[in-house]
């Protein structure tokens, strides 16, 4: 039964391959280095079985200001910076792709965005997209682009909300 986890020494990172170099040095090199120095957090997708890594996420808290967002989210905050959630990286590895993971771990860091919502406030989740595929998979979860920046994308957090209170 897959379970996703914090990132921790017993996970083996070392057969990770998502099939994106910059992905996969990222978990195999930097991702628990960033978590003991508090700058991100790393949620890996194991199964119980074993210790390989199925897939991965992180998040980082950001700053952006209210004029970077779409005109009606925008009228809604004060201009200066405003505290938000960047899903930094998601990944799956080649040998799950197509198994739903992706889904599995994008509606964990939307849950995980709403618990520090709650706590300390934020407006939305921030991702930026590789490409149109990526952009496509989190368009379908209600992500929405930012002006002129068709590749970075905004969850807001009425979505969040909606999305997991059901």
């Amino acid at each position: 039964m897959p379970e996703i986890e914090a990132l921790s020494k017993h996970h083996d990172r070392t057969g990770f391959d998502c099939g994106v170099a910059e992905l996969n040095a990222f978990l195999k090199s930097t991702a628990r280095q960033h978590g003991d120095k508090g700058i991100s957090r790393t949620f890996v997708l194991t199964d119980q079985s074993s210790p390989a890594i199925m897939g991965f996420f992180t998040l980082t808290l950001c700053e952006v200001v209210a004029v970077k967002l779409p005109a009606a989210y925008a009228k809604k905050y004060p201009q200066h910076g405003l505290p938000a959630v960047r899903l930094a990286r998601l990944a799956v590895s080649l040998k799950h792709q197509g198994k739903r993971y992706g889904e599995l771990l994008l509606t964990e860091a939307v849950d995980r965005t709403a618990l520090i919502a709650a706590q300390a406030g934020v407006i939305g989740l921030f991702v930026d997209a590789k490409n149109d595929s990526a952009r496509t998979f989190y368009e379908r979860y209600g992500f929405v682009a930012l002006p002129d920046q068709p590749f970075h994308l905004f969850l807001p957090i009425d979505t969040i909300r909606m999305l997991t209170t059901g």
